[in-house]
Order: structure tokens, then C-alpha cells, then sequence
């Protein structure tokens, strides 16, 4: 027995959603003193134990079972994903696929056994010589059996503890189904909810798979100079602050720190999300996950392994993932209600007619018959996953991913939508804007000396420079003599002739700088572009100008968005101020914040969730997964986006089309106008026979007929959403 100990940890086998997490806080909560001192890691399937006296790990263990859950220790640095077996790892699937097959191989046993499609629907529900025959009732015991496997103990935990949920509600249906033979009625609801438990699952899987592509980003190994100066490598968490580690061209920095020599352009989208590499020279801050350029680091290490900036990217997925869990369905909350009074009035209609008023037992067990199989919630629970299929299916023709049902009513909701500006309101790569020739030069000759010494760079703005020569025809030059000035520029001789082209800084430090240069320098890079200015040994020859150009479709759909609804659009970019606020203008977003760090998103989409309640978040980077993560819909560009984005996002748009947002708002209303529909007309039907039950006017095969007709009904209404439009 631990008598007092600060936590427990412990892996939850079967925790894949808030219903899970729910249950456990229902079943542990009293235990541990409160529901506050349990935590929850849904994507790491952990639960952490805080502050607990007088409370062992196997009577944590012991009570996770009656969950229908399975508890062990935590064992940290285990993969557990690795070590499982075939299984484990694969068990949900291969039962929810056992299932439907078994269904399918009953029914059509069946129909070729009793002649048609018609006569083997028919046969259901009659029992005996004339129901249905012995080998597709087994066919449809298999299916039931695997369908319920996982639902089964979690159901039966519901009923012993008298909490009635959907898994509890559920299986009565399927047993309900099963026992008047309506075994294909029962293996197909058997079947449909599991593959929405494997949905959950499947999802939950694919958000850890998006943290170990995080973990990927950092080396594996840093080369680190001793004080004696002898380099040698080293895992990253064996790396003490305040070292001295050494990051050679196109390598990837292990580890945030200072650069104390050397220069260089470094790559920070995959952390920022800038759209072209950050000059680095010394006193410079670098990021872990981060790719260096052309030069050589020299890095004194500033924080440890594991809380680099990158790190808490990693931790800040996974905790808005824990924290962003899905609310209950509103079948769910239903089924607490309606499954206890289902039962009661049963119970009521079999034993009170005839104790209180002398009626004949047989008449009333089957009035009481009529209303468990009227109950059976067939219609409300087939109808809502056809829908859903139906709406997926629909989006994904129109190139939208949405990542389960679970997703598809959020945009009909959405208050607010948040954007990220590099990759997602931009094409994410620089183009050129204005060419600005000077001192008797033209466009056509500055084009071509700033083609031919950019010509020797794989730098972002030397590839826009390039392409956009070649895209006018303009012959480049050889450059002899190239040189690469680390963080500042280049030089080379074109026809004998020195030339030079960098940045501003470069440019005063040539001191070949004027006033009048200085002022249109500076301007230019307020109204958000990257200049490079092109001169010789005399004089400067002129600039060019490049920027991150908006997306064509960008501003339009900003507009749609609104006339959709969306009452507030921000802008979260990694990126300066200047060329934020150019963009967020001329696509006339309400709101910008620029030069966030990840963590600085999350806290934005925080606030616009506080005050608005319903959030989108919209990116394409790893920067942008844990502010994807904590939104109440995570949506990515799919085409160019990060995996980490698209793992992370609830909803990933395939072709990179913005246009598809406001589609998306119109079609989730839709399916949620349908969804309602079914609902409320299998609530309907049901209410109605509860009434003509009680009055004695409802025949078992008229709530068969009844039952089976709504359900017929609601699935093609459902199914109406494959004619969704193309946008």
C-alpha cells in the first residue's frame, strides 16, 4: 500500500475518446478525492493519478477494470505501440471487419435459402420452422458477437452501476433485435457502431503518429565541442546547457541556442513558419528542428533537450488534443434518459395492467413485447452513420477530407475562423513584386545581374529571382569569381565587371548607402517586401523586390466566409509585422498577430475560443499543429501542408483550395439539417406506438414493419447528401 506519493501513472488500454475518459472520471473520481486530481493524456492513452493518500496502483488497476478498460503501470520510454502484439494493435479491425462480412455472408445464406430478397425479409421476425434458418443465424450470431466484442463490458459496467450510456443502449438494441428475430436488423447496428468506435480509434492512432513525425524533426545526434576542442557526437539529451555544439550547411539544429560564431541563413518554417530563411550571424537565437543554410554554427546550447521550443511544440499537441476532446454526442446524453425509461415503461405495462387492474399476462408481455422492440433504437442509430458516410463521402469528391462524424457538424457552427498567413493565406513561397532599376540601368539588365549571381544559390529568393528571369526571357549571364558573403549577400564578375547583391545591412555596411536609398529601403519594407539591392564597385544599380504573394481565391473567400456567417477572421503568423499586416490588408482580415511562436498561436486561439466559443483554426506548418489541436476544428492544407498539420487537423483540404471553406460551412449545415430530420421522425414513430401500444391497437409485426420502414426511410434521406454540389 502507498501511503502518500505526489502521482500515479498508468497506460489505459481502450481510452480513445471523452466517453472513456468520462466513465473513468465517474468510476475514480470518488476514490482519489475528486475528478480535478485525475489527468488525462488521451493520444498517449495515460492517466495520471495526483495527490492521492492511502490509494495503491492495483486498486486504480482494479477499478479501471470495472470500467471494462484495462490499466498497467506507466513505463516511461516504452512504446507500447511497438511492443504490442498483432492483436492488440489490429484486434478493433479485425473484429469490425469479421462482423460486416458475417452480416453480409448471413443475409445472402438466407436469400438463397428461402428464395429472394423479399421472402428472407420476410421470414425475420417469425421464429420458428418458418423464421430464419439455422445457417445464417449463425453467420448473424458471428456478426453480432464481434460487432458488440468491445462494447460489451463497457455496457455492462453501465449496468451494474445503473449509469446508462449509448454502449449500454446499444447493446439493448441489438439483443432486442436479436430476440423477436430480427437478427439481420441487429448484426447491422452491431456492426455500424463498432466501425464508429474504430473511427475513434483509427483517429486517436493517426494524432500519436503526428507526434513521433514532431519528435523526427530533431537529429538524433549533436556534434559538441569539449573544452579541449575536440568535437565529438552526442544524443541531444546528453548535451548540457551553456555547450558548445557545431552545425554544418543543410544540417538540422539539435537544440535551441545563442550562435556565438559563424553565419547563415536558417530555415525556421517548420518552427515560425516564416516564408523565407532568417539570416543567423552572432548573438543570434536558433531553434531545435530548425535547418541551417549555406554556413557553418557555432551554438552555445540555452535550454535542454527537453524543453526546447520544439519540445513544447510536442507537449502542447498533445495536451490540446487531451483538452479538445469531443463533447458527448447528443445520442448519447439521450440514452441516459431514454433507455431507463424505456426499460420502466415496459416493466410498467408488463406487471401493472395485470396486478392493479386484473388484465391476462400473455396480452400485456406481448403489449410490453411491442414496445422493447418499437424501442429498439434502429431507425435513430442506423440512420445517423448513413448520413454521416453519405456527407464524408460527399466531401471527400469535392477534395475535403473531414477525419469523422464526429467533425462534420462543427463548421455549421464556427463563430470565428483563425489563419495562418505563410502557406494558407499565401502560396508560401516568395515571388518577385517590382524591379526598381537605378543609376541609369533597366529592368531587363538588373533582372539579368541579379539572375546571374543568384543563379550559383538554392536560397528561396535567388530561386524566385531566377524563375522569374527565365519566366521573361531574360538570358543570364555567367558569374565568375562567385563568392557567398554568409548572411549578407554574394559577389561575382560578370563580363570582367564586379557586381554584388545582399541585403540592406550588406548595403550599409558597403557604405554605399544615401538617404534617399535608405528612405525607399525602408518603406519597401514596411509595406511588408524583401528587398535585395544589386550594385557595383561606383553605385548602386537598383532593387528587387519579392514578397509571399496572396492566394488568388483568398480575398473572395474571405468574403464568403462572412455572407456565411463567420463573424471575426485573425490572422496568426510567425512572420514580421510588416509583411503581416500587407497581406492581412489586401485580404481584408479583421485581425492580425504577427511573430508568434507556436505557443503564442495556442494563446490566440485560446482567446478568440473564450470570447467567441465556436473557433477554426487554419494551417499548413508543424508550427501551426498545437493552435490546429486546441481550436474547436483543426483545419489543414493538405496538398503542401506538414504532416504534423495534417495528423494534427480535424479536417484537411486536400487541393489547397480556400475556396472549399465556405463550402464546407453550407454543407455541414446541411447534414446537420438532415441528421436532425431522421432524428426527429424516428422519435416521432416511436412516440406514436408507445401510444398505440398502450391502447392495445399495435401489433408486434406492425412495430416490426414500423421500425423497419423508418429506418428505410431516414437512410435515404441520409443519402441525399451524396448529391452535394460540386463548389
Amino acid at each position: 500500500m502507498n501511503s502518500e506519493f505526489e502521482s500515479l501513472e498508468f497506460k489505459i488500454h481502450g481510452m480513445d475518446c471523452a466517453e472513456e475518459v468520462a466513465v473513468l472520471k465517474r468510476e475514480l473520481g470518488p476514490r482519489v478525492g475528486g475528478e480535478e486530481r485525475l489527468a488525462f493524456d488521451i493520444l498517449n492513452g495515460k492517466l495520471i493519478v495526483e495527490a492521492v493518500t492511502e490509494l495503491s496502483s492495483e486498486d486504480v488497476i482494479q477499478a479501471v477494470a470495472r470500467t471494462g478498460m484495462r490499466a498497467e503501470v506507466w513505463q516511461e520510454g516504452v512504446d507500447r505501440q511497438v511492443d504490442a502484439g498483432f492483436w492488440q494493435r489490429h484486434g478493433r479491425s479485425v473484429l469490425t471487419a469479421v462482423s460486416g462480412l458475417s452480416g453480409v455472408a448471413g443475409f445472402l445464406t438466407h436469400v438463397w435459402l428461402v428464395g429472394g430478397f423479399a421472402d428472407a425479409l420476410g421470414s425475420e421476425g417469425t421464429g420458428g420452422a418458418d423464421g430464419v434458418p439455422i445457417l445464417p443465424n449463425i453467420f448473424y450470431a458471428i456478426g453480432i458477437t464481434t460487432g458488440v466484442w468491445y462494447v460489451l463490458p463497457k455496457a455492462w459496467s453501465s449496468a451494474i452501476s445503473l449509469r446508462p450510456d449509448m454502449n449500454l443502449l446499444m447493446t439493448i438494441a441489438v439483443i432486442g433485435a436479436a430476440s423477436i428475430g430480427e437478427w439481420f436488423e441487429a448484426v447491422t447496428v452491431a456492426f455500424l457502431f463498432s466501425v464508429s468506435l474504430l473511427l475513434e480509434s483509427w483517429s486517436v492512432d493517426r494524432a500519436r503518429r503526428a507526434i513521433a513525425a514532431l519528435m523526427d524533426l530533431t537529429p538524433p545526434m549533436a556534434r559538441v565541442r569539449d573544452e579541449a576542442g575536440i568535437e565529438k557526437e552526442v544524443p541531444p539529451d546528453q548535451v548540457a546547457v551553456g555547450a558548445t555544439f557545431i552545425v554544418r550547411p543543410a544540417e538540422k539544429i539539435p537544440l535551441d541556442g545563442k550562435v556565438i560564431r559563424g553565419g547563415s541563413d536558417v530555415n525556421q518554417a517548420p518552427i515560425t513558419g516564416e516564408s523565407v530563411p532568417v539570416p543567423k550571424s552572432e548573438g543570434s537565437e536558433v531553434f531545435a528542428g530548425t535547418i541551417n543554410g549555406d554556413g557553418v554554427l557555432e551554438v552555445e546550447c540555452t535550454k535542454p533537450a527537453g524543453d526546447t521550443t520544439l519540445a513544447h511544440i510536442i507537449r502542447m499537441v498533445g495536451e490540446a488534443q487531451s483538452r479538445r476532446a469531443p463533447s458527448e454526442k447528443w445520442v448519447e446524453k439521450f440514452a441516459r434518459v431514454y433507455t431507463p425509461v424505456v426499460m420502466a415503461l415496459a416493466a410498467a405495462i408488463l406487471i401493472a395492467p395485470p396486478l392493479l387492474f386484473g388484465g391476462a399476462w400473455l396480452d400485456w408481455l406481448y403489449r410490453s413485447l411491442v414496445l422493447l422492440v418499437i424501442a429498439c433504437p434502429c431507425a435513430l442509430v442506423i440512420s445517423t452513420p448513413v448520413s454521416v458516410v453519405a456527407a464524408l463521402s460527399a466531401a471527400a469528391r469535392n477534395g475535403v477530407l473531414i477525419k469523422g462524424g464526429v467533425f462534420i457538424e462543427a463548421p455549421a457552427h464556427l463563430q470565428a475562423i483563425a489563419m495562418d498567413k505563410t502557406g494558407t493565406l499565401t502560396e508560401g513561397k516568395p515571388a518577385l513584386v517590382d524591379i526598381v532599376p537605378m543609376s541609369g540601368h533597366d529592368e531587363t539588365e538588373l533582372l539579368q545581374r541579379a539572375a546571374a549571381l543568384e543563379s550559383h544559390s538554392n536560397h528561396p529568393l535567388a530561386q524566385a529571382i531566377v524563375a522569374a528571369a527565365n519566366e521573361r526571357g531574360v538570358k543570364i549571364p555567367a558569374a565568375d569569381e562567385f563568392e557567398i558573403i554568409q548572411g549578407k549577400g554574394a559577389t561575382g564578375r560578370i563580363d570582367g565587371k564586379l557586381y554584388w547583391l545582399g541585403s540592406h545591412r550588406y548595403l550599409e555596411e558597403r557604405n554605399q548607402e544615401t538617404p534617399s536609398i535608405h528612405e525607399q529601403l525602408e518603406s519597401m519594407q514596411q509595406a511588408g517586401r524583401t528587398v535585395v539591392v544589386v550594385g557595383n564597385e561606383s553605385h548602386v544599380c537598383g532593387f528587387i523586390t519579392l514578397a509571399d504573394t496572396l492566394r488568388p481565391t483568398a480575398a473572395e473567400t474571405l468574403r464568403q466566409l462572412r455572407a456565411a456567417g463567420v463573424k471575426h477572421l485573425v490572422m496568426l503568423t510567425g512572420d514580421n509585422q510588416g509583411t503581416a499586416q500587407a497581406i492581412a490588408t489586401e485580404a481584408g482580415i479583421d485581425e492580425v498577430h504577427a511573430e508568434l511562436l507556436p505557443e503564442d498561436k495556442v494563446n490566440a486561439v485560446e482567446s478568440l475560443v473564450d470570447k467567441y466559443g465556436q473557433v477554426a483554426m487554419v494551417g499548413d506548418g508543424v508550427n501551426d499543429a498545437p493552435a490546429l489541436g486546441r481550436a474547436t476544428l483543426g483545419i489543414a492544407m493538405g496538398a503542401a501542408g506538414s504532416d504534423a498539420a495534417i495528423e494534427t487537423a480535424d479536417i484537411a483540404l486536400m487541393s489547397d483550395d480556400l475556396s472549399k471553406l465556405p463550402w464546407l460551412i453550407h454543407h455541414s449545415r446541411r447534414a446537420l439539417a438532415i441528421i436532425r430530420q431522421n432524428i426527429t421522425f424516428s422519435l416521432f414513430v416511436k412516440a406514436l406506438f408507445v401510444v398505440l401500444t398502450f391502447a392495445g391497437y399495435a401489433s408486434l409485426w406492425a412495430a416490426i414493419a414500423a421500425d423497419m420502414g423508418a429506418s428505410m426511410l431516414v437512410i435515404f434521406n441520409g443519402l441525399r447528401l451524396l448529391q452535394a454540389r460540386r463548389s
